[in-house]
């Protein structure tokens, strides 16, 4: 993730959830606000009802490689977080990545 760095304090994905605009796909849930610096943060959350880890991080390996292809294409000094739902661990990569794509342009980034 060249422009991207990853949110790792639970304070921060907290206030998104609280303030954050959100969209929702029957594969994810996004939440993004403006965070006032020029580099994007990204946050990936897969629940263990998804799972076991190895599926948790499976899912989380393809939004990532999704998210880094389109890197470029999207604005940055957001932050955001992607929750997955229970449709994700079924669905295809291109189904995950269409997902994004269309809860990306709705939110206009």
């Amino acid at each position: 993730m060249k422009f991207t760095v990853s949110l790792k304090e639970n304070r921060v994905f907290r206030r998104l959830y609280a303030k954050g605009k959100s969209a929702v796909a029957p594969t994810m849930v996004l939440y993004c606000r403006r965070n006032g610096r020029r580099e994007s943060r990204l946050g990936l959350t897969t629940g263990t009802k998804l799972g076991h880890a190895v599926v948790r991080n499976k899912l989380r390996r393809r939004l990532r490689a999704i998210y880094r292809i389109h890197e470029a294409e999207l604005k940055s000094g957001y932050d955001i977080v992607i929750v997955c739902r229970a449709a994700s661990v079924e669905a295809s990569y291109q189904r995950l990545e269409r997902d994004f794509l269309r809860i990306m342009r709705k939110n206009d980034l």
